[in-house]
């Protein structure tokens, strides 16, 4: 007989590895110099690579992970990409916040799932991407950008790489000059001069709310470190981070030749409440 006291665990179900690649769905090819290719495999098109191609068809319903061969007879490895891999891939016109930033910012911001958070300078929406991952289904994601061709590329790439997201909402308007939500979570800035949005970001950010600030040259940061506390906020946080990735092949272990080591500033400070 079981013991009634024991609590039987649920039943978990064994995972697919045989999860076939789609029609629609992006793809990363990668060739025997780990250089990448991020391609969309639309059924009865032909996927272009270094100068060949693959019909699409051949690909559909394959499993991820394994080797093809081009026409001309070039190997790739076939994998869909991790949220490391896509980013430096995206489709843009404008730079990215770099993965390794990303993470940074959803941890020393602290964003959860079900928050309410605002990010203002969209880009090609590397970090709408990952901020819509964490907050998930219940969470609410404002994004204000000013631009209206960046608004179509966000769009584009949230459609293609995320899907349907009813829980964001992406604001054509000048966070400088206001923000119409109250009472939220999270604070994301992402443009030149983000002292200038300081009124606005208290109004609308809640006490004790976390406001994230990334930014390219230390004179921004001084500027911005200067101005906050008489703004509401305090608490201030300054850092930069650094990765070095390295390179290991054969008797070959040492740095990467080429890698993205300065990128910005992240500074993370809290709203203060209002004097009694």
């Amino acid at each position: 007989m079981s013991d009634p006291l024991v609590a039987s665990a649920p039943a978990v179900p064994e995972p697919d590895d045989r999860k076939p690649l789609r029609a629609g769905e992006s793809v990363l090819f990668i060739d025997s110099k780990a250089r990448e290719y991020l391609k969309r495999l639309r059924a009865g098109a032909m996927v272009k690579l270094r100068g060949s191609t693959i019909p699409a068809d051949e690909l559909i319903g394959r499993p991820e992970g394994r080797t093809v061969r081009t026409a001309s007879g070039e190997d790739f490895l076939m994998l869909r990409p991790t949220y490391a891999q896509l980013i430096p891939n995206l489709p843009r016109r404008a730079q990215v916040i770099y993965p390794k930033d990303v993470g940074p910012i959803l941890l020393w911001g602290d964003i959860q799932p079900g928050m309410r958070v605002l990010e203002a300078g969209t880009g090609p929406g590397a970090l709408t991407l990952a901020l819509l991952r964490v907050i998930g289904p219940t969470g609410r994601l404002f994004s204000y950008e000013l631009r209206e061709e960046f608004i179509e590329m966000v769009r584009a790439n949230i459609a293609e790489f995320h899907g349907d997201a009813p829980q964001w909402t992406v604001v054509q308007a000048d966070v400088r000059e206001g923000i119409a939500e109250r009472n939220l979570d999270r604070v994301v800035l992402d443009f030149s001069e983000p002292w200038t949005a300081l009124a606005a970001v208290h109004a609308a950010l809640r006490p004790g709310g976390v406001l994230v600030v990334y930014l390219p040259t230390v004179m921004q940061v001084k500027q911005f470190a200067d101005l906050a506390p008489a703004a509401g906020f305090g608490a201030i946080e300054i850092s930069e981070t650094i990765m070095r990735p390295w390179h290991a092949k054969g008797l070959s272990i040492r740095p990467e030749h080429r890698m993205v080591a300065h990128t910005g500033f992240l500074i993370v400070c809290r709203r203060l409440a209002d004097p009694d």
